[in-house]
């Protein structure tokens, strides 16, 4: 499930969470709610590609990864997982979400 969303004072973010509610992914802040949506409307007619993935550690170890746009910049970031195939796991749920959206 997509949800757009005001983000505190910093305008609006989408969240991609899965059917068990955990959150697979959150947005940076978009300064209108309009931005927020048609990035939803992009990502979801597009396939998300290797490309757009970036699979990072943190420095204690744990797993994230982030969703970039075709300029490099990060549209998101995943929540902390505890081991590369969470991980792995959570990106496959994030693009199932994005092609039933």
């Amino acid at each position: 499930m997509i949800t757009v969303e005001n983000a505190n004072k910093n305008g609006f973010q989408f969240k991609v969470t899965s059917r068990s509610g955990n959150t697979l992914l959150e947005s940076i802040a978009f300064t209108d709610k309009r931005e927020a949506e048609q990035t939803v409307q992009q990502l979801s007619r597009a396939q998300v590609t290797f490309q757009k993935v970036e699979r990072k550690t943190n420095l204690e170890g744990k797993f994230l990864f982030h969703l970039k746009n075709e300029e490099g910049k990060i549209l998101g970031t995943s929540g902390l997982y505890s081991s590369e195939a969470g991980m792995e796991n959570g990106i496959k749920n994030f693009r199932k979400n994005l092609t039933s959206a």
